[in-house]
C-alpha cells in the first residue's frame, strides 16, 4: 500500500497530537513550524479527561504524569472569603506547565517518526491539498491540516469566513516560584495546594488564578480589564496587586521580575473547518476565551479524532467527505464549550463559585477516544 501523507502547519499543541496519531497509523508526516525553535509561549495550563484521554491514546500518559498534579480541590473567593471548594470528584484533571506538555507532545511526535521542521512556514493551502511555503517551496498531501494559530495562514488562504468576538477582560501568565512555605506563613489554614481563584469586583475588578503545576512550580494569571492601564499593565504594578491580594505577595513578587504579555479574551467562529482536503484544528477553527481551560483541551480532542477520520478513509477520493463528517460529529461539542466559555468571560459569573457540573462539564467528561461516544450522547 502506499503511504500516505500530511503536511501541517503549526507545531503547537494540536498539531503535534495529530502529526503523532497520524504517524501511529503509518502516514508519513511533516510539521511547519514558523518560529526558528520549537518551544511554547505562555505559562500553566489545566488538562481535562477530554486531552488525558487523547494522550493516553498516544502513549505520552507516563511522561505528562512526572511534572504534573491533581490538586485537592478548585477553590473560589471573593474577596479572600471562600465560596466553594470543589473536589471535582469523578472528573480527570491535571495541572502542569505548558513547557512539560510540549515537551511531552514533542517527544511522542519524535517517536513516532514525525518530521518537524522549524524556520519553516505555510504561506497557502489549496483545497485539492497542495501547500506553499515562504521559501517557495510547494508540497503536495493526502490531507493538509492548518494548526497555525489564530492568524492562521492555512485558513486565510482558503477565504474561509469568519467571526472575531472580543471580551472587556485578559490576563498575564507567569510561571513562578511555589514558594508554599512563605505563602503558609501569610495564611496557615490555607491548603496551598488548591486551585485557588481569588476574585475581586468591588471597588476594582481584578482576579488571581493561584493554579500549582507541580512541586517546585506555580501558574498565576492576573485578570483585569482591558480599559484598566494599570491592572493591564506589564510588567505588573505590584503595589496594585499587593494592595488587593496581600496574602499572595510571595508570588507576586516573583511575577513582577517575570516578562510576560497581556492577552485579551477572544472567540474566533469560522464558517467551516475543512475545505476539499484542508482541515483546520485548534485557535485556527475554535479560539476561545480561557474561562473552562479548554482551549488546548479541544484542540487535542479535535486534532485526534480528525487523525482517526482521515485514517479510516482508505478511499482518496472520499476524504473531502470524510472532513466534512469529521466536523459535523465533533464540532458541536467545541461549539458549546465556546459558548459557554464566551459566557463566562462576558458575565464574570466563575466569581459565584460551584461552577463544575451540569451542561458545564460536557467537555470535560468528554472521551474523544471512544468509538462508541456519539452513541452514548445521543442516548
Amino acid at each position: 500500500m502506499t503511504t500516505r501523507h500530511a503536511e501541517i502547519a503549526g507545531a503547537g499543541f494540536a498539531g503535534l497530537t495529530a502529526a503523532t496519531a497520524l504517524a501511529q497509523r503509518g502516514w508519513s508526516v511533516r510539521v511547519h513550524e514558523k518560529a526558528p525553535e520549537l518551544r511554547t509561549e505562555g505559562a500553566g495550563i489545566v488538562l481535562w479527561n477530554n486531552s488525558l484521554q487523547v494522550l493516553d491514546a498516544i502513549g505520552a500518559t507516563h511522561d505528562l504524569m512526572s511534572k504534573s498534579m491533581t490538586p485537592p480541590a478548585y477553590e473560589t473567593r471573593m474577596n479572600n472569603v471562600i465560596r466553594s471548594q470543589e473536589t471535582l470528584d469523578g472528573i480527570s484533571w491535571r495541572t502542569l506547565t505548558r513547557p512539560h506538555l510540549f515537551a511531552t507532545l514533542l517527544y511522542a511526535a519524535r517517536e513516532a517518526g514525525v518530521e518537524i521542521v522549524a524556520g519553516s512556514t505555510v504561506r497557502s493551502a489549496t483545497a485539492d491539498g497542495e501547500v506553499t511555503l515562504a521559501s517557495g517551496e510547494k508540497a503536495t498531501a493526502d490531507v493538509v491540516i492548518g494548526a497555525d494559530g489564530v492568524g492562521s495562514a492555512v485558513r486565510d488562504s482558503l477565504a474561509i469566513p469568519l467571526e472575531r468576538q472580543r471580551s472587556r477582560d485578559g490576563i498575564t501568565r507567569f510561571l513562578v516560584p511555589r514558594r508554599k512555605e512563605q505563602l503558609q506563613a501569610l495564611e496557615p489554614d490555607t491548603e496551598w495546594d488548591n486551585v485557588i481563584d481569588f476574585w475581586n469586583l468591588e471597588p476594582r475588578v481584578l482576579r488571581v488564578l493561584y493554579t500549582p503545576a507541580n512541586d517546585d512550580e506555580l501558574y498565576i494569571a492576573l485578570m483585569a480589564p482591558a480599559d484598566d492601564a494599570a491592572g493591564s499593565r506589564v510588567p505588573i504594578d505590584l503595589e496594585l496587586w499587593t494592595s488587593v491580594f496581600p496574602q499572595l505577595a510571595p508570588v507576586l513578587e516573583a511575577a513582577a521580575t517575570v516578562p510576560g504579555k497581556y492577552y485579551g479574551y477572544q472567540t474566533t467562529r469560522v464558517e467551516s473547518w475543512t475545505r476539499g482536503r484542508v482541515a483546520l484544528i485548534g485557535d485556527a477553527a475554535h479560539a476561545m476565551c480561557p474561562a473552562l481551560a479548554q482551549g488546548a483541551g479541544c484542540a487535542m480532542q479535535n486534532a485526534w479524532t480528525l487523525a482517526v477520520a482521515a485514517d479510516e478513509t482508505s478511499d482518496a477520493a472520499a476524504l473531502p467527505a470524510a472532513l466534512e463528517r469529521w466536523e459535523q460529529h465533533e464540532r458541536p461539542f467545541t461549539d458549546r464549550c465556546q459558548d459557554r466559555s464566551q459566557h463566562y468571560a462576558d458575565t464574570r459569573e466563575m466569581a459565584n463559585g460551584n461552577q463544575f457540573s451540569g451542561d458545564v462539564v460536557e467537555t470535560a467528561l468528554y472521551n474523544p477516544t471512544d468509538p462508541r461516544r456519539h452513541e452514548v450522547q445521543h442516548a
